[in-house]
């Protein structure tokens, strides 16, 4: 799944390659996509005519702000878009298309159909599902020492499982979580409310520096993530322990072990991340 960095990634390409296009029509072949709103017909309808001004991010989500609408995207397991000539044949799996003006196409391509789609009135999306629950970013000034201690010592549940939570922290997913617990020295079947403010305070710092630097890289090539223009992220290169189970760790040497926690196959090093009480 991508998580933030892949998302900024995909925003950042992307970018250029639609803002100020205007929508002639919308095509959609996966209704269950659509989730707001429920009539896919409507979905359709307030799209027409309007061009795209911006694209954010908020977490994993992109938001594709038009003249009075935001469209709320969630790639979920494999969504992609990619921007295309008309004319071009479309492939399996895409769900929806974008019908620009200007004949050229944004597409959206979802092998697993998990991805999700909301349309909210300009300055409605953050009061409303799936915007409104979500925590802050490591990058946001809220995401303090303070508020995450807070947080931990609030709940019984492993280390992982709450870093997972997109209501404490969003952006944070599979990946950059087992990179950052492993660069805390924190092992990711400890108890969160067990933790000491000075295990936090790592877990913090080691958040913001692990996701900043695979921003930097263009997030990471994991199965078949590319970015929005194709190309593939390079912090694969610079991964600790993700994907490396039975190789050595580059800090001690053990083997990488594998694990489930939390539901998600997870990737520790049992020496430098051993105490899990």
């Amino acid at each position: 799944m991508p998580e933030l960095p892949e998302v900024e990634t995909i925003r950042k390409t992307l970018l250029p390659l639609v803002k100020g296009k205007t929508i002639k029509e919308v095509n959609v072949y996966w209704p269950k996509i659509i989730k707001e709103p429920d009539d896919v017909e409507h979905f359709k309808q307030i799209l027409k005519g309007q061009s795209i001004r911006d694209i954010g991010r908020r977490g994993k989500f992109l938001l594709f702000y038009l003249d009075d609408y935001v469209l709320i995207s969630h790639l979920r397991m494999e969504g992609k878009y990619r921007v295309v000539e008309g004319v071009e044949s479309v492939p399996k799996h895409t769900h929806v298309i974008f019908s620009f003006t200007d004949e050229m196409e944004l597409r959206y391509n979802d092998v697993r159909k998990f991805g999700t789609m909301h349309v909210y009135s300009i300055g409605e999306e953050m009061k409303y599902p799936p915007l409104n629950k979500l925590g802050p970013e490591p990058f946001d000034e809220a995401f303090t020492l303070d508020y995450l201690y807070s947080k931990f010592k609030k709940t019984e549940r492993t280390i992982k499982a709450v870093l997972l939570d997109q209501t404490v922290v969003t952006g944070l997913g599979n990946i950059y979580v087992d990179e950052t617990l492993f660069k805390a020295g924190v092992h990711p079947t400890k108890q969160a409310n067990k933790l000491t403010k000075k295990e936090v305070e790592k877990v913090q710092e080691q958040a913001i520096h692990t996701l900043r630097d695979a921003v930097k890289q263009g997030g990471t090539t994991i199965r078949s993530y590319v970015n929005s223009q194709g190309e593939m992220g390079m912090f694969q290169q610079e991964l600790f322990v993700y994907g490396r189970e039975n190789k050595a760790c580059t800090q001690c040497g053990s083997p990488i072990i594998k694990m489930k926690v939390a539901g998600r196959g997870t990737h520790v090093c049992p020496i430098c991340q051993g105490n899990k009480r």
